[in-house]
C-alpha cells in the first residue's frame, strides 16, 4: 500500500537520526583514543615528575640554624 507523507518523513527522519547516532558513536570511539593517548602520555612523565617533585622538596627546605644560640 501507498505511505503517508507523515509515514514517509518519518522513515527518512529515522533513518537520518540512525545515522547521526552512528557518526556520534564513531567520534566518542576517536575521543576514547585520544584521551587514552593522553593518558599514556601522562603516565610516561610521572617518573621525571616525581624527580623533580623531590628536587623542589630538597631546594625548597629551610636551612636548619640553631635558635638558641644568638647570632654574632
Amino acid at each position: 500500500g501507498q505511505r503517508t507523507y507523515f509515514e514517509q518523513q518519518r522513515e527518512l527522519l529515522l533513518s537520518e537520526i540512525a545515522t547521526n547516532m552512528e557518526n556520534v558513536l564513531q567520534n566518542i570511539n576517536r575521543l576514547n583514543r585520544s584521551l587514552e593517548g593522553v593518558i599514556a602520555v601522562g603516565n610516561e612523565f610521572s617518573q621525571v615528575e616525581g624527580l623533580w617533585s623531590t628536587f623542589e622538596g630538597v631546594m625548597t627546605k629551610p636551612e636548619e640554624t640553631p635558635k638558641d644560640e644568638p647570632a654574632d
